[in-house]
């Protein structure tokens, strides 16, 4: 993956390394890609940009380093510059953060997510969010705040997943590995990770050859079926209950010192063997 310049310290990178396809890779390595309000701002007025460019005909999300993103950075304020507003109130971060991958939904050309290393807590959700999913052959997903802090805030498992996958994913908080991600339809493809880049890129732009007028037609009536079976209704119910969970005492102890317990957690999350 990426390495980066000592001297760069855009926590966004750029590029359009095939005719159409616009590449955005997540720029703090040196913190494993966690999404502070900084990033993940300057995630979606990227992927706004792009949305109306009309030489753009689709977006690649990858990150810098050693893994795809460690999820949302708990060492930065997160209260501060927040990249949309919501309204205040119990689960009022867990809103916005879902309002934003929702976003990725609505935008009208497709965005695929290229993850290396692993997916963590929000950086798994960052991937949920996206319209197409691709994996290095080693890579991880994982959501090990399940494991001492609630709901997660981007709650689209069911329908990615299936009901029974679903619930052991939330239950256990395990990681998955590519291949099972794969099985169960978190992710479409693996691919071995030293060919990660070309392959997606392979796809990228076989994608960027029809038009964008009619991917955007085919992408939206995906999620309008989505939309139908409730998707939307379901996904903002879990801030919500996050923001209730808030108030159990379990959860209000395990909330002091949060970093520590979810590397904890994390630690304890292995995927899954036969």
């Amino acid at each position: 993956m990426p390495d980066t310049r000592p001297d760069d310290h855009e926590v966004l990178l750029v590029d359009d390394p095939r005719p159409g396809v616009r590449r955005l890779t997540l720029n703090r390595p040196e913190r494993r890609n966690a999404m502070d309000n900084a990033l993940r701002g300057a995630l979606f007025e990227a992927l706004r940009e792009a949305d109306l460019d009309d030489a753009v005909h689709l977006s690649v999300i990858r990150g810098a380093g050693t893994c795809f993103s460690s999820g949302y950075d708990l060492g930065s304020d997160l209260s501060a510059d927040r990249p949309s507003y919501t309204a205040g109130g119990a689960g009022s971060w867990a809103r916005q953060v879902t309002d934003g991958w929702l976003s990725l939904w609505d935008l009208a050309k497709p965005v695929i997510a290229q993850v290396h290393g692993y997916a963590m807590a929000g950086g798994s959700e960052l991937v949920a969010a996206c319209d197409l999913v691709y994996l290095a052959d080693d890579a991880t997903i994982s959501h090990p705040v399940l494991r001492v802090a609630g709901t997660p805030d981007f709650a689209v498992h069911p329908w990615l997943v299936g009901l029974r996958n679903a619930m052991e994913m939330v239950l256990t908080g395990d990681a998955v590995d590519a291949a099972e991600a794969v099985r169960v339809g978190y992710a479409n493809r693996a691919f071995p990770a030293d060919e990660l880049d070309d392959r997606v890129l392979d796809i990228a732009e076989r994608i960027a050859g029809v038009p964008h007028e009619l991917l955007q037609l085919n992408k939206r009536w995906v999620y309008r079926a989505m939309d139908a079976m409730g998707a939307r209704t379901a996904i903002r119910a879990a801030p919500d209950l996050g923001g209730l969970a808030r108030h159990v005492p379990a959860i209000r102890e395990n909330l002091d010192g949060l970093s520590g317990r979810v590397r904890d957690a994390a630690a304890q999350s292995r995927p899954k063997t036969d």
